[in-house]
């Protein structure tokens, strides 16, 4: 007859276990950490470009004319009556 292995050894099994459990989850947390870092570059990135083309946008509008500039008249379309 098959005896259940003694309660010290089932607990041994078990932490064996847990230790290679907890090093799986420390794996998996510092490559998790590393894409929060790589995504928080990223978008730190894209911010300061966002930023800069608002800019180079801001100062194209400001040298744009305060007035409308009249659309030049086509050849041959007159606006006087005949």
């Amino acid at each position: 007859m098959n005896q259940p292995p003694p309660l010290l050894d089932q607990i041994a099994e078990r932490v064996e276990r847990l230790l290679v459990r907890h090093a799986e989850l420390q794996r998996t947390n510092t490559l998790l950490a590393q894409q929060v870092d790589a995504l928080t570059q990223e978008r730190d990135s894209l911010k300061s470009r966002l930023m800069a083309a608002r800019a180079r946008i801001d100062a194209l509008i400001d040298r744009l004319p305060a007035q409308p500039v009249a659309a030049p008249q086509q050849e041959g379309a007159s606006h006087e009556p005949d």
